[in-house]
């Protein structure tokens, strides 16, 4: 099966299926997507995103983000929830050059995590309810995706080296990343050059956060999100296979 899904007008279409989860279980291919803004899509891409059955997505992003970029379009005739889980907008690109961004960017994922707990919670309650393949994305399917993906593999029992080897994938996205912003903001002069960027670290910073705080990604999700075993139960029965 493959993991990256080629379309013209996107760059970082990823299945989050074929990761073993809990007793050896694999999450089902075809079922649960991540992506970037799906409002980049474009010509034969409709067809393409038709092909994959897809009935739910889930935007992460600000509404102010849906409005000036866009959201998929409405002729492909999803549901579609905007579940924003930031509270506080940063500049990425406009960075001074020397910021770390494995210890920037696991602070801002804290950050998301703490603010953003029933849009989270709201998102898993989606993605455990749908029985049709769904996708999430955010504006570059790197952060607010990353740390939505983390959480469902988590819950589904993936091995922490697998969620982070999957949320280090955008790297392969990178170079399309920067051209799409350097096309946008032709005026403008990219001063970070982690923009774009998904290093490991990242998430294993984030992760060990959470555990400092929690003892586990489980131990957030009842503690904050209030999450119980009905719902991991729900999560495992729809994405993970018998």
């Amino acid at each position: 099966m493959k993991r990256h899904i080629d379309f013209d007008g996107l760059c970082n279409f990823r299945d989050l299926g074929g990761y073993l989860g809990v007793d050896g279980r694999a999450v089902r291919w075809g079922r649960l997507f991540r992506s970037d803004a799906l409002g980049k899509l474009k010509g034969t891409d409709h067809e393409r995103f038709r092909s994959l059955g897809i009935r739910t997505v889930i935007d992460l992003r600000y509404p102010w983000e849906v409005k000036r970029s866009g959201r998929i379009p409405h002729d492909l005739g999803v549901t579609y929830y905007n579940l924003s889980v930031e509270r506080h907008p940063y500049d990425q690109a406009g960075q001074e050059p020397d910021v770390d961004p494995a210890r920037f960017l696991a602070a801002k994922y804290a950050e998301v995590a703490h603010d953003g707990v029933a849009e989270l919670r709201r998102a898993l309650e989606i993605i455990a309810d749908d029985t049709a393949p769904l996708v999430f994305h955010c504006h570059s399917g790197k952060d607010r995706t990353g740390l939505l993906a983390m959480l469902v593999l988590s819950l589904l029992g993936v091995r922490e080296d697998d969620i982070v080897a999957d949320f280090a994938l955008t790297e392969l996205a990178t170079e399309r990343l920067v051209a799409e912003w350097h096309a946008k903001h032709p005026e403008l002069t990219l001063r970070w050059p982690a923009y774009g960027r998904a290093p490991a670290a990242i998430m294993r910073l984030f992760l060990d956060d959470l555990r400092a705080r929690y003892g586990s990604v489980h131990g957030y999700a009842v503690e904050q999100l209030e999450v119980g075993d009905d719902l991991v139960a729900a999560l495992r029965r729809q994405l993970l296979q018998p």
